[in-house]
């Protein structure tokens, strides 16, 4: 049996989708990774896994119909040579286009995974209000014939409901994509000032502005403590630009890193995690600072909600209020003392709800595979 998984990037099949893909190779079926902007590095280490990999004409951030038609036919002509019997896809575009192309192919089987509605389901101009209209008719015929539909929460789901773009039978939730316990080990809270995180490409929909001005207000009242930043800077409509983020960095509010492709030293070095966002599936990032054992502060948004029990293993605050996000940041100042259990708690709830093994084994399930049980590793 061939299964066809198909990214934005080749990046994210590795950094998403690698313990999926694992488990897919470990239970002997035959795996085709797709991408659209591909790094050398990456599309190695796909294949040193043990699956093919094959680009694509994607243009993630494109709005060119022209470039969206040329997809469509790419993928025609890809899975008309692969001959898959599964194709799972996510993010809009291969969602979108990859389920349109799969109509030609009867006997394939296709999964489209929704990791999020992103910025072209939020209204505001009328050139975005155009935008969301469109992708919703585009969803809704893409998804009409699909195998099943997979949401990382309920939230999203229910918007597609509502919106009649799929029926609830074909609909199904798992919490994100998984973290995986082992790669992101739990380590002990760092010695020195307190330290806050966020990692998140640059848009401003992320919350990246709110963080920055909630640095600012914390760093007049309190001397002790740090605010770091991660993340590539984005060439979408949402993308923050490169001179403000020179300013950023000039204002010496913030530390910024810029991209990397390991996280987990960022992390260690946090005390705590902070994602201020305004709309997420299941925010990826927040799960691998849970799993490392450190408080979360995000937002009280579908996906952000998920990950955090207020109180307990961190805080939630409305999207878009620098100042209730200030105000979060300075209680944890206040009560440094009250980290170490609250990071605890996050790692106990990514060993409970988040553990990617546990992830994968639903997604066999919902996708009627056979499993490999002695494949402990992976599921």
């Amino acid at each position: 049996m061939k299964i066809i998984i198909i990214g934005g990037v080749a990046q994210s099949l590795i950094n998403f989708r690698g313990d999926l893909i694992k488990s897919f190779l470990n239970a002997n079926y035959d795996v085709v990774c797709i991408s659209g902007e591909t790094d050398h590095k990456y599309v190695e280490q796909l294949e040193k896994l043990g699956c093919k990999f094959i680009p694509c004409k994607l243009k993630r951030t494109s709005l060119n119909p022209l470039a969206d038609l040329l997809l469509l036919f790419n993928f025609i002509m890809i899975f008309r040579q692969e001959k898959p019997d599964v194709i799972l896809a996510y993010t809009i575009k291969p969602v979108v286009w990859g389920g349109i192309a799969s109509k030609l192919f009867s006997r394939t089987k296709f999964y489209g995974l929704i990791t999020g509605l992103g910025f072209s389901f939020q209204k505001g101009s009328l050139k975005r209000n155009i935008l969301c209209s469109l992708v919703k008719r585009l969803y809704k015929f893409a998804l009409s014939g699909a195998s099943g539909v997979i949401f990382q929460n309920s939230d999203n789901q229910n918007v597609f409901i509502k919106n009649r773009l799929i029926n609830r039978e074909v609909s199904t939730v798992v919490p994100g994509s998984g973290v995986n316990l082992s790669h992101f080990a739990q380590t002990p809270l760092p010695k020195g000032k307190i330290t806050f995180l966020m990692i998140s490409r640059l848009l401003g929909e992320k919350g990246v502005r709110e963080y920055i001005e909630a640095a600012k207000q914390i760093r007049t009242r309190y001397q002790n403590v740090s605010f770091h930043l991660v993340g590539p800077i984005d060439s979408s409509p949402d993308g923050i630009p490169q001179n403000e983020v020179l300013e950023w960095q000039e204002s010496r509010y913030i530390e910024y890193f810029g991209s990397s492709s390991d996280v987990r030293p960022f992390i260690e070095a946090c005390h705590v995690f902070v994602l201020p966002s305004y709309h997420e599936g299941m925010p990826r990032t927040v799960l691998e600072a849970m799993s490392m054992a450190r408080p979360i502060l995000t937002t009280e948004v579908p996906g952000c909600k998920d990950t955090v029990t207020p109180g307990v293993n961190g805080f939630l605050v409305q999207h878009g209020r620098a100042d209730l996000l200030a105000e979060r940041v300075g209680w944890f100042i206040d009560n440094e003392e009250s980290l170490q259990e609250m990071g605890q708690k996050s790692r106990c709830m990514a060993e409970d709800i988040f553990d990617v093994r546990k992830i994968n084994a639903s997604l066999f399930d919902i996708m009627s595979l056979k499993r490999n049980f002695n494949d402990k590793k992976t599921i």
